[in-house]
C-alpha cells in the first residue's frame, strides 16, 4: 500500500525545471528587478542566487570524493568530526594558572592554551609547575609565547622524556609566526628576515621528538578582526603558509617536515553558511597547494585547523547578545571540520573574563558536540547545494586573490607594498559604511538597542579605538585589529557621559496619520535615536 501512495504522490509532483521557477519567481515579483530584490551582492567578490538545484553541481570536480580523502573539502576525518574544545589561560601567577587549568579540564575541555608572557624567562621548574598533574597525552597543551617558542619547546621535550611519556601522544602547539607580528607590529619580532627564519627552522629540526605538534601558526583571525572579508581572510592566510612553506624549504628542510607542522588559525564571524564554506574551501586550497611541493603522501597534505570566535562583531552595549553571535559562530565553525575551537567569553571585550562566562563559553561547545552529536558525523553540511556552491565560490575567489600576491613576489613582498593592508581596509571602510546605514546589522548597536541600559562608568578610549600595535623601528604600515560597533557605541557613551550631569536628551514623537504607517515610522524613529542613547 505503502509503494502505491508514493508512486502516486511522484506522478502529482513532478520534478519543476529551472525555467519553471524562474517563470513562478517572476511572477511573483511582480515587475522587481530579481537581482535587485534576490540576489544577495556580497563582500567577497561574488552573488549568491536565492535557490541552487543539482544542475549547479556540474561542474564540482570533489563530489566523487569522500570524508578522509584528498583533496580534503569534505574533512580531515573519514568516520567523524570531532574537534578539541580549548580555553586558553592568562598566565600571571604559575600556580594559580595550573590549578585552574585543572579545573577546567574536569568541566569539559580537553585543549588547553597557556598564554606566556613573552617579557619573562621560564625555567624548566616553573613549565613542570605550570603542567603539573595534567595528563600531556591525554589532552592537547598549546603555549602562546611566540619569540620563546624554542625555550618552551625544549623544556617541554624535557618533561616529556622525564615522565617516559609516549612523544607521539603529546598534541597541541606553539604560534611561532614572524609573518603574523610584521603584519600587526610592522617589523619581525628579533632579527632580521634571515635571522627569523633560520630560527623557524631551528624550531622544527629541534621538534622531531613530538611528531604531533604543531610549530608555525598563519594567524588569519589578524585579518578577520581587521574588518577583512572571508575571501580576503582565507586568500591571504594561504598566502602566508605558502610564504613559510617556501622560505623553509629553500633552507633545506622538506614539505613532508614543514607543512604538517604548520597550524592556520582563522575566526569566525556571523556569515553562518559562509563560515561553513570558508573551512571547507580552505582545506581544497591548501591540499592541492601542498601537493604542488611534491610530498610523499597525500595525508602531508592536509590543513590543521584552529578557530575561534570573532572579536569584529562583538558589542559592549547589550553584551548578552555576544552569546547569540558566539552559538552561530562555534556551530559554523564546527560544521564546517576543524581542529580545535575557542569561544572567547561573552564579556572579553571590556573586561577580564569572569567564571560565569567562562562556564557558558565552554557549555556552548559541550551541548554542540555531547547534546546535538556535531562531532559524530563526517562533513554534516555535504551535499547542500547552497553551501556546496559557496565552497566553490570562495574557494575561486580565495585563489584568485593567492594568485594576486603571489604575483607581486609573495606575501611578504605584498605587505612591504601595503597591498594586504589597503585591500583589508577598503573592505573594513565598506563594512562600516554598511553598518553606519544599517545595511550590516549589529542587534542592540545599530538597530533594536537596549532602550533601559545605561553605561554609568567611562570605557576606556582603548576600547572604542582601532588597535594600534605598531612597534617603534616598523619597516610596514600595520594592520589595526577594531570592532564594527565602535563608532556606534562612542557616540552612545558619549550621550551616557554627557547625561549623568546634564540629564539625558530627549526627543518628544507626535505620531499621526494613517495607523500601520505611524507604528512602522514611530519604531524607526525610537530605534534611530536610542542607538545614539536618547530617550523618546
Amino acid at each position: 500500500m505503502a509503494e502505491k501512495v508514493n508512486t502516486k504522490l511522484f506522478s502529482e509532483f513532478a520534478p519543476n525545471t529551472t525555467q519553471e521557477w524562474m517563470d513562478k519567481i517572476t511572477k511573483d515579483l511582480k515587475g522587481a528587478d530579481f537581482n535587485k530584490k534576490l540576489v544577495w551582492k556580497t563582500n567577497e567578490g561574488f552573488d549568491v542566487q536565492p535557490f541552487y538545484r543539482l544542475e549547479n553541481m556540474d561542474d564540482l570536480k570533489y563530489l566523487d570524493t569522500y570524508p578522509g580523502d584528498f583533496p580534503y573539502v569534505r574533512g580531515n576525518k573519514k568516520d567523524n568530526n570531532n574537534w578539541f574544545i580549548r580555553q586558553d589561560i592568562v598566565v600571571k601567577d604559575i600556580a594559580k594558572a595550573n590549578k585552574k587549568a585543572i579545573d577546567i579540564l574536569y568541566k569539559g575541555i580537553d585543549s588547553l592554551g597557556f598564554v606566556l608572557d613573552t617579557n619573562k624567562e621560564y625555567a624548566k621548574a616553573d613549565i613542570e609547575a605550570l603542567l603539573k598533574d595534567i595528563c600531556l597525552d591525554c589532552v592537547e597543551i598549546n603555549f602562546v609565547c611566540g619569540c620563546k617558542s624554542f625555550e618552551i619547546l625544549s623544556i617541554l621535550k624535557q618533561i616529556v622524556a622525564d615522565k617516559c611519556i609516549d612523544a607521539s601522544l603529546v598534541k597541541g602547539g606553539v604560534d611561532i609566526d614572524p609573518l603574523g607580528y610584521l603584519t600587526l607590529k610592522g617589523k619581525y619580532c628579533c632579527g632580521d628576515e634571515t635571522e627569523i627564519f633560520d630560527t623557524v627552522k631551528k624550531v622544527i629540526v629541534s621538534a622531531k621528538e613530538l611528531p604531533s605538534y604543531k610549530l608555525v601558526e598563519v594567524n588569519g583571525a589578524n585579518f578577520n578582526n581587521s574588518g577583512s572579508s572571508i575571501v580576503q581572510e582565507l586568500g591571504f592566510s594561504l598566502a602566508a603558509g605558502v610564504e613559510y612553506l617556501t622560505q623553509l624549504t629553500e633552507r633545506g628542510l622538506s614539505v613532508d617536515e614543514v607543512a604538517p607542522r604548520i597550524r592556520f588559525h582563522f575566526a569566525t564571524g556571523s556569515k553562518y553558511f559562509m563560515e561553513i564554506a570558508k573551512l571547507r574551501a580552505g582545506r581544497y586550497l591548501w591540499a592541492k597547494i601542498v601537493k604542488a611541493y611534491k610530498p610523499s603522501s597525500d595525508e602531508v597534505c592536509k590543513m590543521n585547523v584552529h578557530g575561534e570566535t570573532s572579536d569584529w562583531n562583538k558589542t559592549i552595549y547589550d553584551p548578552n547578545v555576544n552569546m547569540l553571535r558566539t552559538q552561530t559562530e562555534a556551530m559554523s565553525a564546527a560544521l564546517g571540520g576543524l581542529d580545535s575551537f575557542t569561544v572567547k567569553p561573552y564579556d572579553t571585550i571590556t573586561s577580564e573574563s569572569s567564571d560565569f562566562s567562562e562556564r557558558v563559553a565552554r557549555n556552548q561547545q559541550i551541548l554542540l558536540k555531547e547534546e546535538s552529536y556535531f562531532a559524530r558525523i563526517a562533513d554534516p553540511a555535504g551535499g547542500s547545494y547552497y553551501i556546496e556552491q559557496l565552497t566553490e565560490s570562495i574557494a575561486e575567489e580565495a585563489w584568485n586573490l593567492f594568485l594576486e600576491v603571489q604575483d607581486k613576489g609573495g606575501y611578504i613582498s605584498a605587505i612591504k607594498e601595503g597591498f594586504i593592508q589597503e585591500s583589508i581596509r577598503g573592505t573594513a571602510q565598506k563594512r562600516d559604511m554598511d553598518i553606519a546605514v544599517r545595511k550590516e546589522n549589529l542587534l542592540g548597536t545599530n538597530i533594536f538597542p537596549n532602550f533601559t541600559e545605561k553605561m554609568e562608568t567611562p570605557i576606556c578610549s582603548c576600547k572604542l579605538e582601532a588597535k594600534d600595535m605598531a612597534e617603534e623601528g616598523a619597516f610596514v604600515n600595520t594592520l589595526k585589529p577594531y570592532r564594527g560597533a565602535q563608532a556606534f557605541e562612542a557616540l552612545r557613551l558619549k550621550t551616557d557621559m554627557y547625561s549623568k550631569e546634564n540629564g539625558r536628551p530627549l526627543v518628544q514623537m507626535f505620531p499621526m496619520g494613517n495607523l500601520n504607517m505611524r507604528k512602522a515610522r514611530a519604531q524607526f524613529a525610537c530605534n534611530f535615536f536610542a542607538c545614539a542613547g536618547f530617550d523618546v
